[in-house]
């Protein structure tokens, strides 16, 4: 927890921020090492030293609180450590962290006797794997600099390391930011680094980029056109003297890192971050491997990770089938969605135009259709989402993304969509299944049928959209919907917009979205797709929004929720609910936002961009989360839910 450091906008576990310092730093940043140790340097961020030096601990505390006078309360002081290397044995450090003066301690290297008064103002504090850390605004990630080209090591340590401190807390990692791997590092939470690693690349020749790193030697002509590439050629720059030589590489390699920052906080400020890491961790075979390590740890991004994105999920590389989003939807597919009570499935392929049904070659397969439509449960196949139940076709992400269209399917994808398509058809029964698709959809789809020991009914040999397809696909339905054993359960069109709500409630919500439709006999649905309101006799409940294919509730529609969750609570644990979206308030009426402070409690369910429901003693709410639930109750500063409707008691 922290006074001076806010969160004002995130991209999963990236985020811009700041440091309410004087003059601001803005998040994510690179300090300049040098400036560091010095009082003088009007450097926000100045560093007290460390207890390897000679000074005893009365010594320190008298330097720091001379650094203290001279820099004011808006400086940052980093706190006399003792850093060792991540692999120096634990009885080393334990010896030597805890220092006795009159009967007090300092612990972790970073606890001075508020007694003497010499820390006030914001601090930084030596971040160790291991031991219970003190608040701090910052945190500096003990070895950081050790870990480069070691995936696993770096996650490891990052990942225990952020489960110990706030959320709403800075981590700087030391000696490790280059023009190469800073997007990596802002992407899996790293908020301030420093140059240190730029200027030792100077002194070793090497000119940094955001594609790698080149020796001085090897280089023809200068990629980059900052000032000291604009003003030297390659050979002119080997020709300085080597002071000099280093002194202007290190400009450039400053530039090149800055640069690359503002870069990423500009794919943050977007909401497409990771696109650009899928990229740019080609660069070094060590970044490649933290993207694929970091998609294992699902729980630490899929917390951080917005419900639905305002811009478009690109699907290029072959990491997107591992990306959280994807891997959400396939799981509350799974687990929230339940299909409409009917005896034929109809597995269709995706299309480039979405939302599908308004694509050319899915209009044609619900001409064929005609009147046996409302007989069928339509379910598409693709890549990378794995199967898209027709009523979910509007729902973020699965009307937001694209893919590079070749034809062909690597076995990575066949065998994540096979186990998709797999897994519904375990866990739901029908007496027909038919499969309209060609190619890789029908290999998938021959694969699941042969496993499962289903037989599965393929209307088309090759070109869906042909007449022949297209007649075989409705003849073989007519067939099926009129023979003796079919028991001709359908659904008419305003049961279609019914099951369309509610598939969208449930996996918006969790099975607490089924109370929204608890008088079905009195539910409806007005409007023209995809702008679909739900209501209960004259009250209006719910809309659904098209840009992300979610509800937006309203009071009403909130009462509703709160209700059933009380229902389904009374004999229960407090966490005895899978969700229920609600987020707890102090006693008092909100205006506009609710900022974290005011949050007492909050549903762990929550992500940013969920829609949720504010309750307090004094009023009832709802909004937009903009932070996960888990960061609500422990944030002490920033928006925790930008409201839409207020109603007070």
């Amino acid at each position: 927890m922290t006074r001076y450091f806010e969160v004002e906008q995130r991209d999963g576990a990236a985020r811009l921020g700041k440091l309410l310092l004087s003059p601001e730093i803005h998040t994510p940043c690179i300090l300049h090492t040098a400036d560091l140790g010095s009082p003088d340097s009007q450097s926000p961020v100045v560093d007290a030293g460390s207890f390897w030096d000679t000074k005893s601990i009365e010594e320190q505390e008298v330097h720091i609180k001379q650094i203290r006078e001279k820099v004011g309360d808006k400086a940052l002081i980093i706190l006399p450590n003792q850093a060792y290397p991540l692999d120096a044995p634990a009885d080393i450090k334990k010896k030597t962290k805890v220092q006795e003066k009159s009967g007090k301690y300092w612990e972790n290297n970073c606890e001075i006797n508020p007694e003497n008064e010499v820390v006030k103002g914001p601090v930084a504090t030596l971040l160790r794997a291991g031991e219970l850390p003190e608040e701090s605004d910052l945190y500096v990630l003990e070895g950081a600099g050790t870990l480069e080209n070691n995936a696993r090591k770096f996650l490891e340590v990052l990942i225990a390391l952020k489960s110990q401190i706030s959320q709403d807390s800075a981590l700087y990692a030391p000696s490790l930011a280059l023009p190469e791997n800073v997007a990596m590092l802002v992407y899996l939470g790293i908020d301030v680094f420093d140059d240190t690693r730029t200027e030792i690349a100077a002194y070793s020749d090497q000119y940094l980029t955001a594609a790698g790193r080149f020796y001085l030697d090897s280089l023809t002509e200068f990629p980059c056109r900052c000032s000291v590439c604009a003003s030297l050629t390659p050979e002119e720059l080997r020709a300085l003297p080597k002071a000099e030589r280093a002194r202007l590489l290190a400009a450039h390699n400053l530039e090149a890192l800055k640069a690359e920052l503002a870069l990423v906080r500009e794919k943050i400020r977007e909401g497409n971050l990771r696109e650009y890491v899928e990229g740019q961790c080609r660069v070094r075979p060590w970044l490649t491997a933290l993207l694929r390590l970091g998609d294992f740890e699902y729980t630490y991004l899929e917390e951080k990770t917005p419900a639905f994105r305002q811009n478009q999920l690109l699907a290029n590389t072959s990491e997107a089938l591992s990306r959280v989003e994807v891997r959400r939807f396939a799981k509350r597919v799974q687990e929230r969605y339940t299909p409409p009570d009917l005896d034929i499935l109809l597995l269709l392929p995706c299309a480039a135009k979405k939302p599908y049904s308004i694509s050319q070659s899915h209009q044609k397969f619900i001409f064929a259709l005609g009147k046996y439509r409302k007989f069928i449960q339509e379910v598409i196949i693709t890549s990378p989402l794995g199967i898209v139940p027709r009523e979910l076709e509007l729902t973020y992400p699965a009307s937001h993304y694209d893919t590079a269209v070749t034809g062909h399917w690597d076995e990575e994808e066949k065998t994540w969509v096979s186990g998709c398509l797999e897994a519904y058809l375990k866990k739901y029964q029908y007496k027909a299944v038919i499969a309209h698709v060609e190619g890789a959809y029908r290999e998938i789809c021959e694969r699941v049928g042969k496993k499962l020991g289903i037989e599965i009914i393929y209307t088309a040999n090759e070109g869906l959209g042909s007449q022949a397809a297209l007649s075989s696909l409705k003849n073989t339905v007519e067939v099926l919907c009129r023979a003796e054993d079919f028991s001709r359960k359908s659904r008419n069109s305003e049961e279609k917009k019914m099951d369309l709500m509610r598939a969208v409630a449930e996996y918006q919500f969790g099975k607490i979205g089924e109370s929204l439709f608890r008088k079905p006999e009195k539910s409806s649905v007005k409007g023209r797709f995809p702008k679909y309101q739900l209501f209960s006799e004259k009250k209006q409940l719910a809309t659904l929004v098209p840009q992300y294919g979610m509800l937006a509730l309203s009071l009403e529609g909130a009462e509703l929720l709160v209700k059933s969750r009380e229902n389904l609570t009374a004999n229960m644990p407090e966490d005895g609910v899978d969700s229920n979206y609600i987020v707890q308030i102090e006693d008092f009426i909100p205006r506009g936002s609710i900022l974290a402070p005011g949050v007492i409690a909050a549903d762990s369910e929550i992500r940013p961009n969920d829609e949720v429901i504010v309750l307090g003693k004094r009023a009832l709410c709802v909004g937009r989360a903009l932070m996960s639930g888990q960061e609500m109750k422990k944030a002490s500063r920033g928006i925790a839910v930008a409201l839409r409707h207020v109603k007070k008691f």
